[in-house]
């Protein structure tokens, strides 16, 4: 059977230099199993899989691999399978796409250029605990005055977030992999406009304790979680922009948006790859 398959940059207007994400399409007739293969095959941070929707407000489904395992939700992923079935002339049934994915239904719009998804609610959120801030310092080779402060920021992934004094500190950062096993925590610092510039105002890195360990090159779960704390904490701004990857040579931008109630999550998306998938 050929599906069609797409590889697209996301989060990057630079070639080359966001976060890629495998997208097959009509896959309908493949067993969870094969799902879970593919994914492990492309050994990308996710491969996505586009099915007919199950809800009858649904304009698509979406299921969501990393190599290692099924996600409810992951950002990235939302955008580019979102930018997939629009550029195969997928068509919403209102104003804006509505995915359906393991979290429930996802709008997603064009905002600009760009599309933006709706940050989900947290599955969990507030202070983190001693003991798993602990763990999570140690994992980092962070000291506790390192640290401003911590929250949970899960919305299906399951992040941890760290705030840091800074993007220098941010991206210093050098994590022990096997202490972090089975952690999924997010770092975040400031940027300076004199020292940093002004292309950005924070700095964002993921470190996924899954297997050996990784680094994700951006990350719109991430990025969703860190905006709804430190928007409403009044850290952040309405709007701004997070830089997220150049510790790994990629070049991350997310636009950061609160209209009303919803905070958006937007990114360039484009197709660096097309054609089928014989499975």
């Amino acid at each position: 059977m050929d599906l069609t398959f797409k590889q697209v940059d996301v989060f990057s207007a630079e070639p080359f230099r966001g976060n890629p994400l495998a997208v097959i399409v009509g896959a309908d007739g493949l067993p969870d199993v094969q799902m879970a293969q593919i994914a492990n095959w492309t050994n990308l941070s996710e491969t996505t899989f586009l099915l007919r929707p199950t809800h009858p407000d649904a304009d698509y489904r979406v299921r969501i691999f990393t190599p290692q395992t099924e996600l409810p939700f992951a950002g990235h992923p939302t955008l580019g399978s979102a930018f997939v079935w629009q550029s195969l002339g997928g068509t919403p049934k209102s104003d804006a796409i509505i995915q359906e994915c393991g979290a429930g239904l996802v709008p997603v719009c064009r905002q600009a250029e760009r599309l933006s998804f709706a940050a989900p609610p947290r599955r969990r959120s507030g202070p983190v605990g001693q003991d798993d801030l602990t763990h999570a310092f140690t994992a980092l080779r962070l000291a506790p005055d390192d640290i401003l402060d911590a929250q949970w920021a899960d919305n299906g992934p399951g992040w941890m977030v760290l705030r840091l004094r800074s993007c220098g500190d941010v991206l210093a950062v050098q994590p022990d992999w096997q202490m972090l096993k089975g952690q999924r925590v997010g770092i975040v610092g400031a940027w300076d406009p004199v020292r940093d510039g002004t292309n950005a105002q924070f700095e964002v890195r993921a470190f996924v304790g899954d297997g050996q360990g990784w680094e994700d090159p951006v990350t719109g779960s991430l990025n969703a979680g860190i905006a709804q704390w430190l928007i409403e904490s009044g850290v952040a701004p309405a709007q701004y922009v997070a830089s997220q990857g150049a510790a790994l040579g990629r070049a991350g931008r997310v636009f950061v948006e609160k209209v009303d109630d919803d905070i958006w999550i937007g990114g360039d998306v484009v197709t660096r790859i097309a054609g089928t998938i014989t499975v």
